[in-house]
């Protein structure tokens, strides 16, 4: 039995506010992050002085501190990690998360059959283990490359 137009323009209307619902949950899911991009220095300026800088995971950002109030963020290698600033009475002033991923508009993805790696390409290609290759990026098989 075939669907009135209001019925059909009903169901259009559902499924269009929960495709637009679900864009939303995904973008906020990323905009809880503090994005940083691989090798990559970002300025933090505080409106509070600065005594202590924890970084849960050492090997995915680095933290330095400028002065009491600039902290100096780096992405060191691709994953999440958090930061964690404290005053000198020991308070939180910064418990944020970070995620540090390539600046995706300047990569080639290269699919050789089993084996996958990502170059990062501004201004030379320059191979970033992803999985499956040795140090070198070589594998046997066939290799197909794709632009970003």
């Amino acid at each position: 039995m075939p669907l009135s137009k209001s019925a059909s323009l009903s169901a259009g209307a559902f499924l269009a506010g929960c495709l637009a619902l679900a864009g939303a949950v995904h973008a906020q899911d990323s905009e809880d992050y503090l994005q940083l991009s691989l090798d990559h220095a970002r300025v933090l300026k505080l409106d509070r002085s600065v005594s202590k800088v924890i970084i849960g995971n050492d090997e995915i950002a680095d933290a330095t501190v400028a002065d009491a109030r600039t902290i100096v963020l780096t992405g060191r290698n691709f994953g999440t990690t958090n930061l964690v600033l404290l005053d000198a009475d020991g308070n939180a002033i910064v418990d944020e998360k970070i995620l540090v991923a390539l600046d995706e508009a300047k990569t080639v993805r290269v699919y050789r059959q089993t084996d996958r790696a990502v170059l990062s390409c501004a201004p030379n290609c320059e191979t970033k283990k992803v999985g499956g290759s040795d140090s070198s990026g070589s594998s046997s098989g066939g290799t197909t490359a794709t632009g970003s």
